[in-house]
């Protein structure tokens, strides 16, 4: 909503956040009053001690959701987050696109306070406090964490013990976003990492907000949005991430308009890192304008993927990128297994790649077909989206090849991450991370809806009729 939209609506508000306000506490005093006692469904598997791997909706462990006090099954990804702040010692960098979990800037706000150098860069959209007016639009998903003690009123001593962003900006905590280039990039400021002491990365899919950690403040059924997080024991991958967020900080909130986003950076080639019982290739986004595609991160995909003899195992949010979806298909041909869960949201869109693999085309708003578009001839019907707590995304960006290699990142798998934003990928090459992700796979593929489903049909019919030509 533009800010001219919500001057215009701005009489609705303090009835819509009212009534929000209302609903979040019913629900949590309903919640508090009636949650069993949990216990994990399944054992823990085994951690590499350099990659550590997480789930927010893993079936191994249980927690309590800090902010909506649902005990839930998960790993609570905020907890490692706080713990891995809180150790820090010398300094902590953090580059995500959105922040808004009060506990994390807390955590940021006392260790600056005990000399630590915190450094923050975010997405330009995401940048002010929420309590702002511009940010009102937001209020609602924001309610059951700033109304702490559940009367159904906001009181300005709550706003400021919940508005994550503005305790940063209280503290005088440094904090950029991607207009410090004079611009607003490229493309999104899309990375979600925090380097901490030069020696740990945390790193992956999950923004440090409540829909993609915890779950969606006024939906109790929801569980977050399925993410993952790594916690990475490596000085020299620290190193290569903290060149990355100096090229985007330049001299910080100062005058000069030195920072880099997006096209302005200059080309980061792919690197390749050894850990004991890992190989690591990490590589940034976009790519430059002066280089060929296939060193690109998309690029990078293709020939992992391209190494894969057994087994290819998708869940990604999205996928539009025509290049990977081409070398799949070769995989295919060749005899490789191949499994795709995409976002139920995106997956029928007229540029998903998940129909090609079904062997689908569906017209856009135009009526036309996307350009350099190829349907499989031979469609696979191990294709489709999981079934998902209610109001949770499918936010993963991850395959695991062959059981043992692992490509995980904030990167989705479509042109506009890859040439536009800021954006990381990893690819892991250990046997014992990609167990983690197989299981967390498996649980997503449990209930899948795959191939041909009635809502696709339904797609075909629409795009047929509107389209009659």
């Amino acid at each position: 909503m533009t800010f001219q939209r919500f001057r215009r609506w701005r009489w609705f508000w303090p009835f819509a956040i009212a009534l929000c306000l209302t609903l979040a506490s019913s629900l949590w005093r309903i919640n508090s009053a009636s949650q069993p006692t949990l216990a994990p469904a399944i054992s823990p598997l085994p951690q590499d001690p350099y990659i550590q791997v997480f789930f927010n909706q893993s079936e191994a462990s249980v927690y309590t959701d800090p902010y909506r006090q649902i005990e839930r099954y998960g790993d609570d990804l905020e907890q490692v987050v706080i713990q891995a702040i809180e150790q820090a010692t010398a300094s902590i960098d953090v580059a995500v696109q959105s922040l808004n979990l009060p506990r994390v800037a807390q955590a940021l706000v006392s260790s600056a306070q005990r000399g630590v150098r915190v450094r923050v860069v975010m997405e330009n959209q995401y940048a002010n406090p929420i309590s702002a007016s511009a940010q009102a639009e937001q209020a609602a998903a924001w309610m059951a964490v700033a109304d702490g003690d559940r009367d159904g009123t906001i009181t300005p001593l709550e706003i400021a013990q919940a508005d994550a962003v503005g305790i940063l900006r209280s503290a005088s905590i440094p904090l950029i976003d991607d207009t410090a280039d004079g611009s607003k990039g490229s493309g999104l400021m899309h990375h979600k990492f925090l380097v901490i002491d030069r020696r740990w990365v945390l790193t992956g899919s999950a923004n440090l907000t409540l829909s993609g950690i915890h779950g969606d403040g006024l939906d109790p059924a929801s569980r977050g949005n399925a993410n993952a997080l790594l916690k990475i024991d490596s000085p020299a991958l620290a190193e290569s991430f903290n060149r990355e967020f100096n090229l985007m900080w330049g001299d910080g909130p100062g005058n000069s308009s030195d920072s880099q986003f997006g096209l302005q950076k200059p080309h980061r080639l792919a690197q390749v890192l050894s850990l004991p019982g890992s190989n690591i290739t990490l590589q940034f986004s976009p790519l430059s304008a002066s280089q060929p595609w296939d060193n690109s991160v998309n690029g990078l995909i293709v020939r992992t993927l391209a190494g894969a003899s057994r087994s290819i195992d998708l869940a990604l949010f999205v996928f539009s990128e025509q290049a990977i979806a081409n070398q799949l298909q070769a995989q295919v041909n060749a005899g490789t297994g191949l499994r795709a869960l995409i976002d139920p949201s995106f997956i029928y869109r007229s540029y998903s790649e998940a129909l090609d693999m079904l062997g689908v085309a569906l017209f856009d708003q135009r009526c036309k077909i996307e350009q350099n578009n190829q349907i499989w001839l031979n469609p696979i019907t191990t294709v489709g989206s999981p079934e998902l707590p209610s109001g949770d995304k499918l936010h993963h960006k991850f395959a695991v090849i062959d059981g043992t290699t692992v490509i995980i990142g904030s990167q989705n798998w479509s042109d506009a991450a890859n040439t536009q934003n800021d954006e990381t990928l990893l690819v892991i090459r250990n046997a014992t991370v990609a167990a983690h992700f197989n299981r967390e796979f498996e649980r997503l593929y449990r209930n899948p809806r795959l191939g041909n489903t009635p809502l696709l049909e339904r797609k075909m019919n629409e795009s047929q009729q509107r389209c009659p030509g």
